[in-house]
């Protein structure tokens, strides 16, 4: 009897193992089916917004549905963030970051979300180094003859940023404490405002991207130092590297990367790593990106994880030991 009574659980287990699965490969094979929702914390305009919309369009026509872009900026790339932590993990809700996700870990110590908690990695998309632009009136010629001023009157040069937090303040405290310099930090509540200071000789320094210098560079309003990737810009093959100049282990990088909320099925995950990946190493892409100065960026899933672990602690401790705290 007992043998009889078990035989249907037991058939119905058994049944189970197979439909779960089964039913589980019908919703990936589905994805997408409806439109995905790509969502930029920051303003329209930006260089995460330009990104996010050329990535849309291509994974539109990758899989034949909508992928659109809503921008919903505030608070330092909370809004948008929180938004997307929240959102049903479906992979319908995609989150466009930036190295401020990496930063903000440590930086707002009350965020109503953990990055590496609640979010799953997705896929990198491309990266571009910053430049360290001096006023044109400044006498120091090079980055050795620059961080001799500092280190010789500690607090006399200063650097503009747009705004606590932001990579280009990161940039120049990364630079602060590998070089052992003292130079003040002034921020601006924008880059277009540091960078005019910066321009009328108000303000000695900045870091600013590649491609929003080249011009100033080449027409001599500025004077470029040094560039902050591992390898020379290709819009800027004549500046060395700051690895080149005796800060071996000095980068620091403008990245943009996809990431969807904790829980997303692991397939749909794999799916969008891999067709971004091929989407970035089409030929037209990379010849636009190129012009630029911005590299594509290609890691698994893991890998990608493993980047923002080690992001997340790089920015961790410049966080701590320059004491940032955003007012």
């Amino acid at each position: 009897m007992r043998n009889a009574v078990r035989k249907p659980w037991l058939a119905m287990i058994a049944a189970a193992a197979f439909v779960v699965p089964a039913a589980h490969a019908q919703t990936t094979e589905a994805y997408p089916n409806r439109p995905v929702s790509i969502v930029v914390p920051f303003g329209p305009g930006g260089s995460a917004d330009v990104y996010a919309r050329v990535l849309a369009q291509k994974l539109s026509d990758e899989t034949g549905t909508s992928f659109v872009v809503e921008n919903k900026p505030g608070a330092g790339a909370v809004i948008g963030t929180q938004y997307v932590a929240k959102a049903a993990p479906d992979g319908y809700t995609l989150l466009m970051m930036s190295n401020t996700q990496t930063v903000n870990e440590s930086l707002l110590k009350r965020k109503p979300y953990e990055l590496m908690r609640d979010f799953v990695a997705v896929a990198p998309v491309n990266e571009a180094p910053l430049v360290l632009v001096v006023r044109s009136t400044l006498a120091d010629k090079t980055l050795p003859e620059l961080i001799k001023d500092a280190k010789a009157h500690p607090g006399k040069l200063n650097y503009a940023s747009s705004g606590t937090g932001t990579p280009y303040h990161m940039a120049g405290e990364l630079f602060k404490s590998m070089a052992g310099v003292d130079i003040v930090h002034i921020p601006y509540k924008s880059s277009g405002g540091a960078r005019t200071d910066v321009l009328g000789g108000q303000v000695d320094m900045m870091f600013d991207a590649v491609s929003t210098m080249t011009d100033l560079i080449a027409t001599g309003k500025v004077r470029a130092m040094a560039t902050t990737g591992k390898t020379r810009s290709n819009v800027l093959p004549d500046v060395p590297t700051m690895a080149e100049l005796g800060l071996p282990d000095y980068t620091a990088t403008l990245w943009l990367g996809i990431i969807a909320p904790k829980g997303t099925p692991q397939p749909i995950v794999d799916m969008l790593n891999a067709k971004i990946a091929k989407i970035a190493a089409e030929p037209d892409v990379r010849a636009s990106w190129n012009k630029v100065g911005v590299t594509p960026m290609k890691m698994s899933t893991a890998e990608f994880t493993r980047y923002l672990d080690q992001d997340i602690a790089k920015w961790g401790k410049i966080v701590d030991s320059a004491n940032i705290k955003v007012e």
